[in-house]
C-alpha cells in the first residue's frame, strides 16, 4: 500500500461514523484557512519581509503543505491548488482590508472545531476532534480523493 493510500485509508476509517456530515465536512475544510490565518498573523522575521510582502508563517505553511501534496500525489496536489490559492487569497484580502487577521482566523478555528466536535459527538468526542486537528491537512485531501473516486480520476 502506498503512503498516500495508507494516510487516506486511516483517515477514512476514523470517519465512517460522522453524525452530521453536512456540519462536519465544511468544518474540516474551514479549519485549514483558520489555521493558516492564525499563522499568517504571527510576527515575521525582517528577512521574510525583505524577500516578499506575502512571505509569512501562514504562506509558508500553505507552501509546505502543497509540497507535501505534490510528494504524495500529483493529481491530488493539482486538485488542491485552487483551495490553497483561495486560502492564501483570503489571507491577503484580510490583511489588505485592515481587519484583525488573528481575530477572524481564531473565529474560523473556533467554529471549525465546534463543527468537528458536533459531527463527532456520538463517535469519539474530544479524542476524535484532537485527531482531526492532528490530521489537519489530510481532511481536505481525503475529501478530494472521494470526489476523484466518484469522477473516476486516478490518484
Amino acid at each position: 500500500m502506498s503512503e498516500t493510500a495508507r494516510w487516506l485509508s486511516d483517515y477514512g476509517d476514523s470517519h465512517r461514523d460522522v453524525a452530521y456530515p453536512a456540519v462536519y465536512w465544511p468544518s474540516v475544510v474551514l479549519l485549514v484557512p483558520g489555521t493558516a490565518g492564525m499563522l499568517w498573523s504571527l510576527p515575521i522575521p525582517r528577512e521574510f519581509a525583505e524577500i516578499s510582502p506575502f512571505l509569512n508563517w501562514g504562506s509558508a505553511f500553505l507552501m509546505a503543505s502543497l509540497v507535501y501534496y505534490f510528494v504524495i500525489s500529483l493529481p491530488l496536489a493539482i486538485g488542491m491548488l485552487p483551495f490553497m490559492l483561495a486560502t492564501a487569497a483570503l489571507g491577503v484580502l484580510m490583511t489588505q482590508a485592515n481587519v484583525s487577521v488573528a481575530g477572524m482566523s481564531l473565529g474560523m478555528v473556533v467554529v471549525a472545531i465546534a463543527g468537528i466536535y458536533f459531527g463527532h459527538h456520538t463517535s469519539g468526542g474530544v479524542r476524535a476532534v484532537l485527531r482531526d486537528v492532528q490530521l489537519l491537512m489530510i481532511g481536505p485531501i481525503w475529501l478530494l480523493s472521494r470526489l476523484y473516486k466518484r469522477l473516476g480520476i486516478a490518484f
